[in-house]
């Protein structure tokens, strides 16, 4: 700019001595509105050259931004890729856990079922037996405890003091003991002796184990003879291991020396019918 200007004053001089003063003062008029026009040029170029600057600055952040925004939306595709496996494995695993539930639910009951229809015969059971033995005899108890039917018999009632021979009038109770058995070939009866502490020795027999024993087969003949199924029958012993309360005096002890009949339905019948219950449940599936 320094360097128009010097030019345009070299002009000058020489027009200035070549050319009127009229024609000088127009010249010298026209040089400075040239001048201003220079300068406001010059002002609007800069104010242009900031204002890019400015605009390619924005234009640097406009990038970043869209680089940016870019990035995100590629990781939100990605997750919302991801999102959509969990949850379709989710809705699967969901379903499998509620089809699991359900099986599971109908196992249950059906098991109920089964268990329902052990109730209704042990039920039906302890009924026959009490109608057939009776209730009113102290020496006869006939009760249910956890599902299993129980038939007490005090000793002197079935055999005489040290004795494994069983009474006649045993036999007539027994009698109808094996009535009710017999109407209930599901299941198998248990005979279950208990004696007293004191020591017992009378050859062939060494001690308690062997009258308790001996005493259970005794009953268990009796109920063969009454034609129930010897398949149904089980002879234990128990000794004097089991009692019901302290042997320390002579009544106690006499509670000790007792037989139980066990009814329970037969183990491996009731798990057979659990089992048929599983694959019927399979089957349904």
């Amino acid at each position: 700019m320094r360097k128009s200007i010097l030019l345009s004053l070299g002009a000058l001089l020489i027009l200035t001595a070549c050319v009127s003063k009229k024609d000088y003062l127009a010249l010298q008029e026209k040089q400075k509105e040239t001048q201003d026009l220079l300068n406001t040029a010059t002002v609007k170029l800069n104010a242009c050259l900031s204002d890019q600057a400015a605009a390619n600055a924005r234009l640097e952040g406009l990038r970043e931004q869209l680089a940016d925004m870019r990035r995100s939306n590629e990781a939100l595709i990605k997750s919302s890729q991801d999102l959509t496996e969990l949850t379709s494995k989710g809705a699967e695993n969901l379903e499998k856990s509620l089809e699991s539930l359900k099986e599971r639910d109908l196992k249950i009951t059906r098991l109920q079922d089964a268990l329902n229809r052990k109730d209704s015969v042990t039920l039906a059971i302890v009924t026959s037996l009490k109608k057939e033995v009776g209730i009113n005899d102290p020496d006869i108890e006939v009760n249910v405890e956890k599902g299993v039917v129980f038939i007490s018999i005090a000793d002197k009632l079935l055999f005489k003091s040290g004795s494994y021979n069983v009474t006649t009038r045993a036999k007539e109770v027994l009698g109808k003991v094996a009535k009710v058995i017999n109407s209930k070939p599901n299941f198998e009866a248990m005979v279950e002796s208990h004696t007293d502490n004191v020591p017992y020795n009378k050859p062939p027999l060494l001690d308690n184990w062997d009258l308790s024993v001996k005493r259970a087969t005794s009953v268990v003949r009796v109920l063969e003879s009454l034609e129930v199924n010897p398949q149904q029958l089980i002879a234990a012993g128990r000794s004097s291991y089991v009692p019901l309360v302290e042997n320390d005096t002579a009544e106690n002890r006499a509670k000790n020396r007792r037989t139980r009949i066990i009814v329970l339905p037969k183990i491996d019948e009731f798990y057979d019918m659990i089992e048929e219950e599983m694959k019927n449940l399979s089957a349904g599936n």
